[in-house]
């Protein structure tokens, strides 16, 4: 039986031979690199049959330190890859933004369980009174 990626655990971890992409890194030193994964075969030759894929890479700086961003960028060349940057860039930003937004509050909203047994109640109206043997 063929193990999915989600199921592999420590003990098989593979890399998958039809799956090998070259990893080309280019960057304007400033804002950001773009990964250009060209597909090969297992011997290292270019594989025409699948796509080049273009991956953007930022990062913007938070209190906690510099939170890296990643985005596919549909081109078909690196000049357009890095004419579309910017804007994926953006794009990219606002959404993992918005995510840490709703995260935060979520975090502030959760409510707090106290561990362990609550502490016996006498009464209708719940009050203790202390009792002395």
């Amino acid at each position: 039986m063929a193990t999915r990626p989600e199921q592999q655990t420590a003990n098989d971890i593979k890399v998958d031979p039809k799956s090998l992409y070259l990893e080309e890194v280019f960057t304007d030193r400033r804002v950001g690199t773009i990964r250009r994964l060209t597909p090969v075969t297992k011997d290292g030759t270019r594989d025409p049959a699948r796509a080049v894929l273009y991956v953007g890479e930022t990062q913007v700086l938070t209190p906690a330190g510099a939170l890296p961003i990643g985005f596919e960028i549909g081109a078909a060349s690196l000049e357009e890859a890095a004419e579309k940057f910017g804007t994926l860039a953006k794009e990219a930003i606002e959404r993992t933004v918005k995510e840490l937004q709703e995260l935060r509050r979520q975090a502030a909203s959760s409510i707090v369980v106290p561990q362990g047994p609550l502490p016996p109640m006498s009464g209708p109206g719940g009050g203790g009174k202390i009792q002395l043997p």
